[in-house]
């Protein structure tokens, strides 16, 4: 299967998405452009070429609290940096049809190459999650995310460089 990922827009068809978890099926239905015409975040979705949903992501700018790092992290904050900036993955989803077939993995190597990207224009020194199950925290532990104290998880951009 070859997918196109693209931001979210009034060709996509999404009506008949549904990944299994209901509030991230509602987000794409009935949120998503809400967020993206307030420019709160981004909907990143992949599409064939009938423009159905097949699989989405969300990122936004935020911060975390720089005491908020693991220790290795922390040090390399300067003085006076309560928070740090970093790029947050708010959703993930893949459609019921087309889980198992490596597609969540795609659409973390997309949302990476983004972030990388923009961290390069507007500076963020990592990538957040926070992961809304068990399943959800075990797969972006196989991609180096860490957990955090506050129950997110980050990937430092350096370590999305390396990936990538």
């Amino acid at each position: 299967m070859n997918f196109l990922s693209e931001v979210l827009n009034e060709k996509h068809a999404r009506k008949n998405f549904s990944c299994g978890k209901d509030v991230l099926d509602r987000y794409l239905k009935v949120q998503a452009n809400q967020d993206i015409r307030r420019m709160l975040s981004v909907c990143f979705v992949y599409v064939d070429h009938d423009y159905a949903v097949k699989a989405y992501y969300t990122l936004s700018s935020s911060s975390i609290p720089s005491d908020s790092l693991p220790g290795y992290m922390k040090k390399k904050i300067p003085p006076g940096y309560n928070t740090v900036p970093v790029i947050l993955l708010g959703r993930l989803a893949v459609d019921l049809k087309y889980q198992g077939q490596h597609l969540g993995a795609d659409l973390l190597l997309d949302a990476m190459k983004r972030s990388l990207s923009a961290s390069l224009v507007v500076g963020s020194c990592a990538m957040i999650v926070d992961p809304i199950d068990d399943e959800a925290k075990a797969f972006y532990l196989k991609f180096g995310f860490e957990q955090l104290a506050n129950g997110k998880m980050f990937i430092p951009m350096k370590d999305i460089a390396a990936v990538l």
